[in-house]
């Protein structure tokens, strides 16, 4: 399964001097997968080690952080001789044992020609109790699967290519357009998670049956993240996290057009008011990369931390078929739809999904007044304002009110339309499947 990940890979294998790398990720995004792949096919050997898996190697750790040690170690563990010049180390799970985090530290000050990569959940390597090796490390975060990378995956090369080589200056043929459209729809379905993907690529000869499929891997999913939940943070803070988690599909629907809503805090746990009670939680599941957390800004100009509103937020799944699974909503609901009356909070949970994979930023949405626009987005020291239209509607009166006050280059509208620029209104209207390329 090929991911863009690879390219950040075999950039940092090129750098030099080079840190160890850590790739942080919410599990079963498919971090060992691509680590693995990338150091079986660029080094001599890969020494793959998972700490989960295997207590004895935390007790190699135990003793003191001696690269030297460690290594001569690791060879008796492996019965492999590791060198240093042409292998690479592969720490899998490696929060498990906070001392071999702390250890990539001594590697990079003593043994700065070994290449060391680790994974771990953005969770345990976030919440690690020992001594962090700040300065010593690089990081790479990971997501789902993108739109485009679907493509790639279920092997529809032709809309791969088609838009990995897209720009402004092309137009998209209506045949073209339909087949995106359809794919965007089985993607909001399936999402990202590979062994979703995998688990349509083995079934979609009959759809029904491979959704069906499909729908059961993300609440097998669905409840490891729960056991996770109960792992990191206790019996009672992993209750209100359940309840936060399971409730933002009920928050994200509540407006009555389609929109996402604003995150209420009242009533998701009984008895705790106001935003510092919950902010822990909530900032758990961010850390954890089970949400994307966008924050309400009232002023279009930079910068947005300025203007930021902690505690008025929109919460979205950090994948788009896991919100499916969590909000009970059948695959047959969302190909049904005719984007109408599509239900925009998925629309703009795919687009949240998209924009965080394509540039891994803080996200924003603008509001004041009665006027909302739903993301906002900071491109060479200009503010471009997205408004998401889930349906073929593509008045943006809000957009409208923001471009007014603010002035900026243009105005970008993603909706169920082709592409089409009006440079005479300043307006770029993107089908929704290109969220993912912003800005062309």
């Amino acid at each position: 399964m090929e991911r863009t990940i690879s390219n950040q890979l075999v950039s940092w294998m090129k750098k030099r001097p080079r840190k160890p790398l850590i790739v942080r990720g919410a599990r079963q995004v498919g971090k060992t997968y691509s680590l693995a792949e990338f150091g079986n096919k660029n080094f001599k050997a890969c020494h793959y080690l998972n700490f989960e898996e295997d207590e004895q190697l935390t007790s190699i750790f135990a003793k003191d952080l001696k690269p030297d040690r460690i290594l001569k170690e690791l060879e008796f563990y492996l019965d492999s001789s590791i060198s240093v010049q042409e292998d690479i180390l592969f720490f899998d799970e490696i929060q498990a044992c906070p001392r071999a985090l702390n250890s990539l530290k001594y590697f990079q000050e003593k043994k700065p020609n070994l290449a060391i990569v680790a994974a771990g959940s953005l969770l345990g390597v976030e919440l690690s109790d020992v001594s962090f090796p700040v300065g010593k490390v690089e990081f790479i975060d990971m997501h789902p699967l993108s739109f485009v990378e679907f493509l790639n995956a279920t092997g529809d090369h032709a809309s791969y290519s088609f838009l990995k080589e897209f720009h402004k200056n092309l137009d998209i043929p209506e045949i073209v357009h339909q087949r995106l459209w359809q794919q965007m729809k089985n993607y909001m379905i399936v999402g990202g998670l590979p062994e979703a993907v995998n688990t349509w690529n083995d079934n979609r000869k009959t759809p029904f049956a491979a959704f069906k499929a499909v729908r059961k891997v993300q609440k097998d999913l669905l409840t490891s993240y729960l056991v996770d939940m109960a792992k990191h943070s206790g019996k009672q803070n992993s209750m209100h996290l359940e309840r936060l988690w399971n409730n933002i599909p009920n928050q994200l629907a509540r407006e009555q057009d389609g929109s996402a809503a604003k995150f209420k805090i009242k009533n998701v746990i009984p008895g705790v008011r106001g935003y510092e009670r919950l902010a822990g939680s909530i900032d758990w599941l961010v850390k954890a990369g089970l949400i994307n957390k966008v924050v309400m800004v009232n002023s279009g100009n930079l910068p947005f931390s300025a203007y930021a509103r902690e505690n008025s937020f929109k919460l979205y799944c950090f994948d788009t078929g896991l919100l499916g699974a969590l909000a009970d909503l059948s695959p047959k609901t969302i190909l049904d739809y005719d984007y109408g009356s599509y239900k925009g909070y998925f629309a703009e949970n795919f687009a949240a999904q998209e924009f965080r994979w394509a540039e891994n930023l803080t996200l924003h949405y603008w509001r004041e007044r009665t006027a909302e626009v739903e993301f906002i987005r900071e491109v060479e020291g200009t503010v471009l304002p997205i408004e998401i239209k889930s349906g073929w509607v593509t008045q943006a009166k809000s957009i409208k009110v923001f471009a007014e006050k603010y002035n900026p280059p243009y105005r970008i509208i993603l909706s169920g339309r082709s592409f089409r620029l009006d440079h005479k209104n300043r307006v770029h209207s993107y089908p929704l499947y290109l969220a993912g390329k912003l800005p062309l």
